[in-house]
């Protein structure tokens, strides 16, 4: 559907540098990335509203490179919604349609559908200006899918939103997803929330995408210490290789299987260690002890740093089990986790 090959950008000081990406049809696939990594270049350069250096841009295989925004079929919407003030909910939706040939019934048909998916048809004759910022963004995706785009850009949507409209508009964007024919591609650099949208994803820093894949791979299987720290790998450390032992700092870590030789890393998800005040029998084939050297109120959960010998690390527990625990600073504990929560690259 979307195919990016060699792609190379310069904008003044930055550079996209040989981007190569493919994106099937009607896929929701999410770009990540911290700010700054190049996200929203490349999705304006797929949209035709930055000149490219080298490179090609498809949609089904049709060659879209030098083709003006107009031509490509695509929508895109911005977090900043960049509704036009003077005009209604209905009349901002309705807009594009003035610049495409679309059947009358066919596009009262889609509005009505679109109001009823986005529960908008409220909100029909109101300004922006009477707008929250949840209902601004779903006025702004409704104005986008009316025109029926072969692809939807959507840049960081979910950002400025209040905790409650983010969740309403996700659920919004899973529900447009299955009911139209578009295929989604959504820039962010929340983790969570790409997680709970799409199956792939692709991670970009500094203009060069670091990794693709299936969401569960990049989040369990980093392929570099940029990925591994993006996706919230805390227990991340540098190490050297004996066997199916990983050694970090002196410290013997079991992973379960032999070790390339080339691989230099070890990661461990904070969730995948588990803490405790005794020595517990278990079939975690790596148990350590050490002294709680910091503890970190998360919101749902505790972050609970724990250092063994020279190494420091990282476990999440819940607040009811810090308090059963009673767990403190500078009080001996045990941490334990499987060899194959132990991921090697």
């Amino acid at each position: 559907m979307i195919e990016i090959r060699d792609l190379n950008i310069r904008l003044l000081d930055f550079t996209l540098s040989d981007i190569n990406l493919g994106i099937a049809e009607n896929e929701f696939f999410i770009l990540m990335g911290p700010t700054g990594a190049g996200k929203t270049v490349l999705m304006e350069a797929i949209a035709g509203l930055v000149p490219i250096k080298s490179g090609k841009i498809f949609i089904r295989e049709k060659d879209i490179t030098r083709l003006p925004p107009e031509k490509r079929d695509i929508s895109i919407v911005y977090q900043d919604y960049a509704l036009f003030p003077h005009l209604t909910v209905f009349e901002n939706i309705t807009y594009g349609l003035h610049f495409h040939r679309i059947d009358t019934a066919q596009a009262e048909e889609r509005l009505n559908r679109l109001f009823d998916v986005l529960n908008i048809s409220h909100l029909r004759e109101r300004l922006p200006a009477k707008l929250s910022g949840g209902e601004k963004q779903r006025v702004a995706l409704a104005r986008a899918l009316i025109v029926d785009p072969s692809v939807l850009l959507l840049d960081e949507p979910l950002s400025a939103l209040d905790p409650g409209f983010r969740e309403d508009v996700r659920n919004a964007l899973k529900t447009l997803h299955q009911s139209s024919s578009a295929t989604f591609l959504m820039v962010t650099h929340d983790f969570a929330e790409a997680l709970s949208l799409a199956e792939r994803a692709a991670v970009i820093n500094k203009g060069i995408i670091e990794q693709i894949g299936d969401m569960k791979e990049i989040f369990e299987k980093p392929n570099s210490p940029f990925v591994a720290d993006f996706v919230g790998m805390k227990n991340l450390f540098k190490s050297s290789s004996s066997g199916t032992h990983a050694m970090v700092s002196g410290l013997r870590i079991e992973t379960g299987r032999t070790i390339d030789p080339s691989s230099h890393y070890v990661a461990i998800r904070p969730e995948d260690i588990v803490i405790s005040r005794e020595n517990i029998s278990s079939s975690m084939r790596n148990n350590y002890s050490g002294i709680v050297t910091k503890i970190d109120n998360q919101g749902f959960y505790y972050e609970i740093d724990v250092r063994v010998k020279d190494v420091s690390f990282k476990g999440l527990i819940t607040k009811g089990a810090l308090i059963e625990l009673g767990l403190k600073e500078g009080i001996p504990v045990y941490i334990s986790f499987k060899a194959s929560a132990v991921h090697v690259f």
